[in-house]
């Protein structure tokens, strides 16, 4: 990477392309919507709540009236949602170029999506896996397409609960949440290796925002983990406009390949600018990979146009 201290302002100009950024009214994906638009870049902002979505474009054109924005319905834990927000961009005139899995919840007591499936594992991967692939086609006749899913450090400390997926015989908030975090990194890299076997033009990034203070921490959370992160560590954590460069250089800077994985370049990675990091090695175990897929294959209904790697 040759931009040690890489900032949004060394970004190239994005006027013409179109990216797809998922929970963009708050945090990590306010600030990357924020910092497409300022170059230029027609930012459609899939979002649970709409009227939050309406205050973040608003917020945003105050200080850039000619930005190109555009609010979604999307709840990714509900797959219904994902199908009809799919379908809405079909139907619209605008074609994704780039696709930002950024929306994320963490560590809320032990709730289960409208299709049964555990909030956690539903919002922050499957519904990210469907809407990646109801998007595919799209994104593969795109300018410079890409798929970039935000993962966290803590995917490092994850696992599949293959056999307890929806946490009925043990559940913890924190251990579910470091699985929905795995499961991202392992479908980025899976997603990888799919694509490069078909040749396809779309390349699969991975991104995490280190340690940055966002409501993930303060909105879903209950008792000691709310308190540590949401509250006693807060002040040792980044801005969301720091935490966002990692995914942001994912999606826009030029030369980065296919499987690429970026975070911060602090200490322990928890903060800084954005530089090339490492997958967890159980991340990149192929029969993990399968796994992952044909599971959130069958989960979710969305089968890709891929082979398998």
């Amino acid at each position: 990477m040759r931009d040690p201290d890489w900032t949004p302002a060394q970004m190239s100009d994005q006027t013409g392309r179109v990216f797809v950024v998922t929970g963009a009214n708050s945090g990590l994906g306010l600030s990357t919507t924020r910092a497409l638009a300022r170059k230029g870049a027609r930012v459609i902002l899939g979002v649970r709540d709409e009227a939050k979505g309406h205050r973040a474009v608003s917020a945003i054109t105050a200080e850039q009236p000619d930005a190109r924005l555009e609010v979604s319905h999307l709840d990714l834990a509900d797959l219904d949602s994902v199908r009809a927000f799919a379908d809405r961009l079909r139907s619209g005139d605008a074609r994704p170029d780039v696709l930002i899995n950024n929306a994320g919840i963490m560590a809320p007591p032990r709730t289960l999506s409208a299709q049964g499936h555990e909030l956690q594992f539903a919002t922050n991967h499957l519904g990210h896996f469907a809407i990646t692939g109801l998007l595919l086609d799209l994104l593969a006749a795109g300018n410079e397409p890409r798929v970039v899913t935000v993962t966290s450090i803590d995917h490092r400390q994850g696992r599949l609960f293959h056999d307890d997926l929806t946490g009925e015989h043990k559940y913890s908030p924190k251990g579910f949440y470091n699985q929905s975090k795995f499961a991202n990194a392992v479908f980025g890299w899976e997603l990888h290796r799919r694509l490069t076997a078909a040749d396809s033009p779309v390349r699969s990034l991975l991104a995490h925002p280190g340690y940055t203070a966002t409501n993930l921490q303060t909105s879903s959370p209950e008792g000691m983990v709310k308190l540590l992160f949401g509250h006693l560590l807060a002040p040792l954590a980044q801005a969301p406009g720091r935490g966002s460069l990692p995914q942001l250089y994912a999606a826009t800077a030029p030369g980065v390949e296919g499987g690429q994985f970026f975070g911060p370049r602090g200490i322990a990675e928890l903060r800084g600018a954005p530089k090339p990091v490492r997958l967890a090695p159980a991340a990149l175990d192929a029969g993990t990979g399968r796994l992952l897929w044909e599971l959130s294959e069958r989960l979710s209904g969305v089968r890709f146009p891929l082979p398998a790697a």
